[in-house]
């Protein structure tokens, strides 16, 4: 019987191990952190032996292969032993592909991903389509691999997921766009990190679909370098040779496979990247055969994402939004261009070699003052502060939204958009949402 461990614990890795114990592994699930207690009572259920609060090693290197958390860098003591002695280490994605001929539709991209991927599956449940949500967002695949399997998945992809995936395959591959990020992760080498989200479109054949940004200067550059054997589906924001959506004189376009369009202003989404996003899904449903007036009434009726620009609510004549999804400079860039109002811009986190020259135009434009909020701000401080905006300097959620509230006025917008990761002050980007929205309801 072949071993199989499973490093981390998470909605990932207690769904691997679910269904690694179904195809007859032996299975040993190891955390570093304490263990939720529904994960817990999943691998119990199902006879999973595991450990919480270490790595023991005679436990671990022992394995034929090893699932790993996207969350655990390949610099982790015990992966860089198991690299070593030359053990497989995959991800959870592509081990749950081994036990499924589901048709998956595969996102990645720096910005954009959960929106793209959350409206893509609501096309496809309005459609009538049996299709399971996984990846980054929803259940495990694994999990629902083993128990709950579905004829399409809608994925959704990280670079770090996509960093131990080899034989996978995505049937639609969408690339919404590369912009630098995680470069902590992929040793400050922004080509390091453009490689893993190239790796969306191998083992790909002339029987799937490449949907992609035609737009996007580091995508356009990288298709030179590749062979690519999948249908090529490029859009744009505007006509351009090659794009086979786009939006024209209002009007919302798909040329192929079947001619589609609506009116632009009928989109639930707005905002320039949500103009790229909403093509995306089109496109990828218009190939997954959707009837065009499903497509039409799915993009009119998308409620959107969490954390994603979304209103909270108005306090004393100010707009209070939540996009802290906001995890990087590009997608702060994208919420200050939608922003039609003086901003209060709340930034900061646990910056992962962020690059702010990028937004100090819109910066510059847009806000009326500047919160930061980290555990250290040095770097916000020495970027921003000569800019001639007010700044406050905030360590904590409570007092960052104080600071907005005595700054804002009327007719102003309170953006929560960091630019940063969360893990500074917070559990993960969602705590630090949740707790925004719950401060600013109760000013």
């Amino acid at each position: 019987m072949k071993r199989i461990v499973i490093l981390g614990a998470g909605e990932s890795g207690a769904g691997a191990a679910v269904l690694a114990k179904k195809e007859g592994f032996d299975v040993f699930v190891s955390d570093t952190s304490k263990i939720n207690d529904r994960y817990k009572q999943l691998l119990d259920d199902h006879g999973i032996a595991w450990e919480e609060g270490r790595h023991t090693a005679g436990k671990i290197l022992n394995a034929d292969e090893v699932i790993k958390s996207p969350g655990i860098p390949k610099e982790a003591p015990m992966v860089r032993q198991l690299i070593g002695q030359g053990t497989h280490i995959i991800s959870e994605i592509e081990f749950a592909g081994r036990y499924t001929q589901a048709k998956m539709i595969c996102i990645t991209g720096s910005n954009g991903k959960t929106t793209t991927t959350s409206l893509i599956y609501h096309i496809f449940k309005s459609a009538g389509y049996d299709v399971g949500l996984a990846g980054n967002i929803g259940r495990s695949l694994a999990l629902q691999v083993a128990e709950d399997p579905h004829a399409y998945y809608v994925i959704e992809l990280s670079s770090f997921q996509l960093d131990n995936m080899y034989d996978f395959r995505a049937n639609i591959a969408i690339l919404l766009n590369i912009t630098p990020d995680h470069l902590d992760r992929y040793d400050y080498n922004f080509q390091n990190y453009v490689d893993a989200k190239m790796r969306i479109i191998q083992n790909q054949t002339k029987d799937d679909s490449f949907i992609y940004w035609n737009d996007d200067p580091v995508i356009r550059k990288q298709l030179e370098k590749y062979d690519i054997k999948a249908v090529q589906c490029p859009f744009s924001e505007l006509k351009e040779a090659g794009s086979i959506g786009y939006i024209e004189e209002g009007q919302y376009k798909i040329e192929k496979p079947t001619p589609f369009n609506m009116e632009q202003e009928a989109l639930s989404l707005t905002g320039k990247h949500n103009i790229y996003n909403s093509l995306a899904a089109g496109i990828a449903s218009d190939i997954s055969g959707i009837k065009k007036e499903v497509i039409r009434k799915s993009l009119s009726d998308f409620p959107g994402v969490e954390h994603r620009l979304e209103k909270v609510c108005m306090v004393g004549g100010v707009q209070y939004v939540n996009d802290s999804k906001a995890t990087n400079v590009d997608a702060c860039w994208y919420a200050l261009e939608s922003m039609k109002t003086p901003v209060i811009l709340i930034i900061g986190g646990k910056d992962k070699g962020n690059d702010y020259n990028e937004i100090k135009p819109l910066v510059q434009q847009k806000c009326a003052g500047l919160v930061y909020l980290g555990a250290d701000n040095s770097k916000l401080h020495a970027f921003f502060d000569g800019m001639g905006i007010p700044v406050r300097d905030t360590h904590s959620m409570k007092d960052c939204v104080q600071a907005c509230y005595e700054m804002a006025r009327p007719g102003d917008t309170v953006l929560l958009s960091p630019c940063c990761a969360s893990f500074d002050l917070f559990r993960n980007m969602e705590d630090r949402g949740e707790q925004f929205k719950h401060l600013v309801r109760s000013l």
